[in-house]
């Protein structure tokens, strides 16, 4: 219940967002990402695996070639009449020559037009009644050599495979053997040599559809190597991070100790992946950016008519009620847009009505007001009131009744502002000789029981606030206040300001009131609609709502036996 309630405070067009980024953004990123990932694995697997095919084709066919060079040296290792024609010792040389044309040129040579693969068949021996030439040479050139060393050195014939580095500018490859001997016969050292042709090795390593560098190595000796480099170096630093491929002759003597490996940049092989990645992200964008654009068509659709309902509905709450112009919809915010005109109609209608009834009754009521206004004052006349006190005070002055006089002029003075309504605001300077004039005459009928005390700022003098406020408070602490008491007291009427507020205090040391008295006061001051024994407090409060509004505050403290206090504070002068 929590979660959905906090989801309810989530606004819509959030929601929304919330919505297609579970429900579409994310999955698509997903999807996308596995199928990525599974994409580009199986494209650069089955890439690895052509690499493999291409290296092990590689393999296959040199060895192939070389089987077919190893099975004509097992041909010359088993031809006796080959052999008997090396062992022979010749006295004549015209002999060997015989041989020579009859048989040993015309059977080395058939070999070389058909097996690509060899470039030249040479027969090394011994035998010093040979005449030397051709296809026979002397074992003693070659005793310095490594390849012959090597072959001395093997217990066995079986064929070897070496590299001859004295009879060309390049290193090519060899097929050597050693020969049987014809039993009976002198033995001689006899060693077949077939080179194999240069040009037949690097086109099977440059068989390979990627570009990439293939080496043919002995052991850890590169005997040869094709590709962009063009050099024997394995570490090469231009192909750190090069995937590897090695293919082996595990199964052949000759070749037990060689292998072939395949050494082909990563971002080379995997081209391809990252065409795919590019796929990927191709037909990855139309799904993201189609749902995007509709989601935010629909919501903008819904978002701005919700927004527009919302903007009206606080207009209304501002006694504007206006209707909301847009065409007919069927959905439910069109439906709700129909009903709130209608509501908007019937509130403003209703109010129209009320407003106007009420106007009428206030209308009636002040006109009855003012036709008992008007009866008042038809019958008694103010200059009467006026004149007749003017003159018992000129009467009190002749007879020298000064302090009558006085208190004469105070209540003219009192009854001519309490009369005159021409205006509302009146300086506090104004309002202060009011109340002096209330509180001078009664101070003449209560003698020493009342003092009083008048503090004013001088820069308030000239504050405005509505006529007869500081005076009705004064008189309700005269009366209420200090004439219960049997001994003298003290009213204090104090205006200052703090800030930009005006404070006005009237306060007494009287007999106060209890608190439910005060609450009572309180109560018919503030909430009340009978005005009760509090009019004049009431009327204050009241004036005060009325020109100030919430930038007046009235507030009335008291307590038994200590006095009431009147605070008044208007703020932003």
């Amino acid at each position: 219940m929590k979660a959905s309630s906090s989801f309810h405070n989530i606004r819509l067009r959030s929601k929304m967002l919330i919505i297609y980024f579970l429900s579409v953004f994310i999955p698509v990123i997903l999807t996308n990402v596995i199928f990525y990932n599974i994409t580009t694995n199986n494209v650069r697997n089955q890439k690895l695996q052509d690499l493999s095919l291409a290296i092990e084709q590689m393999r296959n066919e040199l060895k192939n070639q070389v089987d077919a060079v190893i099975g004509i040296t097992s041909v010359l290792y088993n031809d006796s009449i080959l052999n008997d024609y090396l062992d022979t010792r010749y006295a004549d040389p015209s002999d060997y020559v015989n041989n020579y044309h009859s048989y040993i040129t015309d059977m080395l040579e058939k070999y070389t037009p058909v097996y690509r693969a060899i470039q030249k068949i040479t027969l090394y021996t011994d035998n010093d009644t040979i005449i030397y030439g051709g296809y026979v040479f002397p074992v003693s050139g070659i005793e310095d050599s490594g390849w012959y060393k090597q072959v001395k050195s093997s217990w066995t014939s079986n064929a070897v495979i070496v590299e001859d580095d004295e009879s060309a500018a390049k290193p090519a490859l060899s097929i050597v053997r050693r020969m049987s001997s014809t039993a009976g016969q002198d033995q001689f050292d006899k060693i077949v040599k077939i080179d194999l042709h240069p040009e037949l090795i690097k086109q099977v390593l440059n068989n390979v559809t990627l570009e990439g560098n293939v080496y043919l190595l002995e052991g850890d000796t590169v005997r040869y190597a094709s590709g962009k480099n063009g050099n024997n170096d394995m570490d090469d630093s231009s192909e750190q991070g090069a995937i590897v491929i090695e293919e082996g002759f595990s199964n052949k003597e000759y070749f037990r100790n060689w292998r072939i490996v395949g050494k082909f940049q990563e971002r080379e092989v995997l081209e391809e992946v990252r065409k795919s990645k590019e796929f990927v992200i191709y037909m990855a964008l139309p799904n993201i950016l189609i749902p995007t654009l509709i989601i935010v068509w629909f919501t903008r659709s819904l978002n701005q008519r919700l927004f527009r309902i919302l903007k009206q509905m606080k207009r209304v709450k501002n006694h504007t009620f206006d209707l909301i112009e847009d065409e007919e919809s069927k959905d439910e915010i069109g439906q709700l847009t129909t009903e709130f005109n209608h509501m908007t109609m019937q509130i403003k209608s209703l109010i129209h009505d009320v407003y106007m009834a009420d106007i009428q009754k206030k209308e009636l009521e002040l006109g009855r007001k003012q036709a008992q206004l008007h009866a008042l004052q038809s019958q008694i006349n103010p200059h009467f009131l006026f004149n007749s006190l003017e003159t018992i005070r000129m009467r009190s002055l002749i007879k020298s009744e000064d302090e009558t006089a006085k208190i004469i002029h105070h209540m003219a003075k009192i009854f001519r502002k309490s009369l005159s309504w021409g205006k509302d605001m009146v300086p506090i300077r104004d309002e202060l000789d009011l109340v002096e004039s209330f509180l001078q005459i009664q101070k003449y009928r209560f003698g020493d029981k009342l003092d009083y005390r008048i503090e004013v700022e001088e820069d308030c003098m000239m504050s405005l606030i509505p006529k007869m406020t500081l005076q009705p408070l004064v008189e309700n602490s005269s009366i209420h206040g200090i004439e219960p008491m049997k001994h003298a007291g003290m009213i204090t009427v104090s205006v200052r300001k703090s800030g930009d507020s005006l404070i006005c205090t009237v306060s007494d040391n009287g007999v106060g009131m209890s608190e439910e008295r005060l609450q009572q006061l309180q109560y018919d001051t503030f909430h009340s609609e009978e005005h009760g024994e509090s009019i004049g407090i009431r009327n204050v409060y009241l004036r005060l709502k009325l020109f100030y509004g919430d930038q007046a505050d009235f507030t009335i403290e008291s307590r038994k036996d200590q006095g009431t206090s009147f605070r008044i504070e208007i703020r932003s002068l």
